[in-house]
């Protein structure tokens, strides 16, 4: 065997020891194409525009769903497949009961959905008044989703459907307490597995699930830049916040404007895509910390109390249509606990990872405030996590040439994202002048494309890999495994990476 048929075999042998971790939680969109300011609907904004940057001006992956005419609808998006109805309002460990038994499309693998798994049938279309309901917040062409009982002193909107996910604090007054979703109203929620009064099950609604079991589970990776990538979801995330507090419009600026690790394409989350790093493992009660993994950073603020050890909300550029004014309010995701004042008590009431809404302006000397029955806490002026997605190119390190700095060493830097598609960066530095080439191949050893291959000065340098741009007859390049080879001047490396189509 020759040298580079033995170099390839090793790198062949690699691929079957070295992990490929693959997008496996598509986040759907939640639907919102209406654009608003803090109260009323606008026109789209422009980018030198006010509240340019909000939830209906990016087009992730829009719901799309099968009715299958058997009692199910398959999200086409996540892979998961529902029960269509939901029967009877049942208590939490009558739901696991069955799960267990039940037997749907001649489908018998069942189960309780997790809180992320459920709340990906949110749709941020729908509206509320108090507790009255305009529009559900799901697609009731697909689901039935029914109402309180009036008739029996319900509100609209008491028609909670639980998930899986107990909350690992205990909310109100000490209460054993499940996470749900409010299809009517639009929001997360921690509500009481008993009732208060008498200590008998609280009864909620139950929508089955099977399919996709790692729906949910984030893989992330620290960046060493500021910035964590999550490989399952494909969005990378600011690692830090920057600790400032700012009320809506705000925020939209100030994502806009970040260059954070060299891009220009940083926006405030939707509602689906913050939710989606909630960790439902951790809460301040339990681990003394946000519920969110502690590969993050978040700025520790006090309570409204002036006590420490407590945790702000974040915003999202999706608005939440509820109220007199329905334009007026955003929503946020709680990392910390999610407080209300009840009777002068001040506690944690929705839970650690609750999504809510605050009005999107007001004046900060008149916050906090405290709203509505269980008076939520609203802070009005709240914290950012900047998101953007992985495969985008937009910006990185805009100048008028793509040499950074004269390095000390030669590096050939990992590309970036991996796995991509269609296209990835690949970083290198070069510490002399010289000759040098920058070639793809494929796992049979075969050149795919020559990105570089020229005289070049000492520099580190970024280099773009994108698929769509090769000739004609290598367009085809199908999903697997590829490596990058840098050399010159007596120097030589070799990457790994993976295209998914």
């Amino acid at each position: 065997m020759n040298k580079k048929n033995t170099q390839y075999f090793i790198l062949l042998m690699l691929i079957f020891v070295l992990p490929i971790t693959a997008q496996n939680y598509k986040i759907v969109d939640t639907g919102q194409i209406t654009y608003y300011d803090d109260s009323n609907i606008i026109t789209e904004p422009t980018i030198n525009e006010s509240f340019y940057g909000q939830d209906a001006q990016y087009s992730q992956n829009q719901p799309s769903y099968t009715d299958n005419f058997d009692g199910t609808i398959s999200d086409n998006v996540t892979g998961l497949m529902w029960q269509q109805d939901m029967g009877d309002k049942i208590s939490f460990d009558q739901a696991f009961i069955k799960a267990d038994s039940l037997t749907l499309a001649n489908y018998s693998d069942w189960r309780v959905p997790t809180l992320k798994e459920l709340y990906s049938l949110i749709q941020f279309t729908g509206q509320v008044s108090g507790a009255t309901a305009i529009s559900m917040f799901i697609d009731t062409n697909y689901f039935n989703q029914p109402l309180g009982n009036t008739n029996i002193g319900e509100r609209e909107i008491d028609a909670q459907t639980w998930s899986s996910t107990e909350y690992v604090g205990r909310t109100m007054n000490n209460d054993e307490t499940v996470f749900g979703v409010n299809f009517v109203d639009g929001r997360i929620k921690g509500y009481p597995k008993y009732k208060p009064s008498t200590g008998s099950p609280n009864t909620m609604y139950f929508r089955m699930v099977r399919g996709n079991i790692d729906y949910g589970k984030n893989d992330f990776i620290d960046n060493n830049d500021n910035t964590i990538s999550d490989l399952s979801t494909g969005l990378m995330w600011q690692k830090a916040d920057d600790g400032k507090a700012r009320d809506w419009e705000e925020s939209l600026i100030y994502a806009k404007d970040s260059e954070l690790a060299g891009y220009t394409d940083w926006r405030l989350p939707n509602a689906k895509e913050l939710q989606s790093i909630v960790d439902y493992t951790r809460s301040p009660q339990t681990t003394n910390s946000p519920a969110i993994d502690p590969i993050f950073e978040t700025t520790e603020i006090n309570y409204p109390d002036g006590n420490s050890g407590h945790y702000p909300f974040f915003w999202t550029g999706t608005t939440h249509l509820d109220g007199v004014n329905p334009y007026s309010g955003a929503v946020y995701i709680a990392f910390g606990e999610g407080l209300g004042e009840m009777n002068g008590n001040l506690m944690d009431v929705h839970g650690a990872g609750c999504q809510r809404s605050d009005p999107k302006s007001g004046n900060i000397e008149d916050y906090p405030q405290y709203f509505g029955p269980q008076g939520d806490v609203r802070y009005v002026y709240n914290y950012v996590r900047l998101v953007r997605d992985i495969g985008s190119t937009t910006g990185i390190y805009e100048s008028n040439s793509n040499k950074l700095e004269i390095p000390s060493q030669y590096e050939l830097q990992q590309n970036y994202p991996n796995p991509f598609n269609p296209s990835t960066q690949i970083k290198v530095s070069i510490p002399l002048d010289g000759e040098y080439s920058l070639k793809v191949y494929n796992v049979l050893g075969e050149e795919v494309a020559t990105l570089f291959n020229d005289p070049i000065g000492a520099g580190t340098y970024i280099f773009e890999f994108n698929v769509s741009n090769l000739s004609a007859d290598r367009q085809g390049l199908t999903s697997g495994i590829y490596f990058y080879n840098f050399s010159g001047n007596n120097f030589s490396q070799t990457k790994k990476m993976m295209l998914l189509k």
